[in-house]
C-alpha cells in the first residue's frame, strides 16, 4: 500500500504542480489581452513635417521653374531681329538690282 500511496501522492503532487502552472498561464494571458501597447509617433510626426515642409519648397521651386522656363519660350525669337532686317533689306537690294538690270 505505501507504493500505491506513494504513487497517489505524487499523482496528486504532479497534478497541483499542473493546476498551478495552467493559473499562471491563465493570469498571464488575461494580462496580456488587458495589455494595450502605445507606440511613440512623435519623433515620426515630426520627421513627417519636416519632410512634407521640403516637399513644398520643392514643389514651389518647381512651379517657379516653369514659369520662368514658360516665360523665356514665350519671349523666345528663332532669328535675331537684326538678322531679319538684315536679310530683307537684301532682298529688296536684289529685287531692285534684277528689276534694274531687266529695265537696261
Amino acid at each position: 500500500m505505501t507504493k500505491l500511496e506513494e504513487l497517489t501522492a505524487l499523482v496528486v503532487n504532479e497534478l497541483n504542480d499542473f493546476k498551478t502552472g495552467i493559473e499562471k498561464l491563465e493570469k498571464i494571458n488575461r494580462a496580456l489581452i488587458d495589455t494595450k501597447i502605445k507606440m511613440d509617433l512623435t519623433e515620426y510626426k515630426s520627421m513627417i513635417e519636416t519632410h512634407q515642409q521640403e516637399m513644398t519648397s520643392h514643389k514651389e521651386f518647381m512651379k517657379s521653374f516653369e514659369n520662368r522656363f514658360n516665360n523665356k519660350i514665350n519671349q523666345a525669337k528663332i532669328y535675331p531681329t537684326w538678322a531679319i532686317v538684315v536679310f530683307i533689306v537684301v532682298i529688296v537690294i536684289s529685287i531692285v538690282s534684277v528689276s534694274y538690270n531687266f529695265i537696261k
